[in-house]
């Protein structure tokens, strides 16, 4: 368990929650049919006597100085429909990204933790590791927590120190606070660049929504263990002093890291947003 600056940008909190594209809505156009002119009426001749021969009227001079006939409901013609609006084009920058993850939460917690450039394409590179059990270092989406990772030792021993898992609390918080409806309706909107992204990545044939449930799944199998938890280390690096724990992935070592208490909020999140995104 490594404790360096880039250990501490391996923050796993909800880097695969950022999934959301603003797409302009289309107005739907409906065109009014006019009702098909009626058939014409045939009028039945009438029987006349046949001792009173009957005696044709003459047919009416038509004026061609007259009025043209007035227009009907039967002959009046459908308005040409108007045309279907063309779609503005997708805002994908790094801050249309960001204020619409920010309106599904707390705005000022989220705004304070989310990195600030190019936030789709490490959300997908990011999603892509984890699926894969392993961790993106320079692709997280959330600033690395300022404080040290801390132990102390006691009998001999080193034991991680509490205050390293209130670290996480603020990222966790603002997880939380994250509307799992409005995420996943991001997420769909933002589902067409994302696919470019993968593409990109020559990742074009495997489907998104395995990797991000793929990658959530693998988190909720992080066995959840009681406090302390016991470490040794040497110059550079802490592992866990159980090799049940250390044998652990990447990821889930990372997740680990944030405690019992924060770990136990952000799997209900998690369920949360799995159930949802399950059809």
């Amino acid at each position: 368990m490594t404790d360096n600056d880039t250990a501490e940008k391996k923050s796993l909190i909800p880097h695969f929650l950022v999934g959301a594209l603003i797409l302009i809505g289309l107005v739907a156009v409906y065109f009014w049919q006019a009702d098909p002119e009626p058939a014409p009426r045939v009028e039945e001749p009438v029987a006349m006597p046949v001792d009173e021969p009957q005696v044709p009227e003459p047919e009416p001079e038509l004026d061609p100085d007259a009025a043209a006939p007035l227009e009907t409901p039967e002959n009046m013609q459908p308005p040409a429909p108007e045309p279907t609006p063309e779609p503005e084009p997708l805002d994908i920058t790094d801050g249309a990204v960001k204020t619409a993850v920010l309106e599904t939460g707390e705005y000022e917690a989220m705004a304070r933790l989310l990195v600030d450039e190019d936030l789709l394409r490490r959300f997908v590179v990011f999603s892509k590791n984890l699926s894969d059990e392993q961790l993106a270092a320079n692709h997280g989406v959330l600033q690395p927590p300022k404080q040290e990772f801390r132990v102390y030792r006691q009998a001999g021993k080193e034991w991680i120190d509490a205050a390293s898992y209130k670290r996480y609390t603020p990222y966790v918080e603002a997880l939380d606070s994250l509307d799992t409806d409005q995420l996943i309706q991001l997420y769909g909107k933002y589902k067409p660049a994302i696919n470019e992204v993968m593409a990109e990545l020559g990742e074009g044939s495997r489907d998104f929504d395995t990797v991000l449930t793929d990658a959530i799944n693998h988190l909720l199998d992080t066995p959840e263990v009681p406090m302390p938890v016991e470490v040794t280390s040497d110059s550079v690096m802490y592992k866990y002093v159980d090799e049940r724990l250390e044998s652990l992935t990447p990821p889930q070592k990372q997740l680990l890291r944030t405690g019992p208490e924060n770990m136990r909020v952000i799997k209900a999140k998690l369920r949360e947003i799995l159930d949802a995104l399950m059809p």
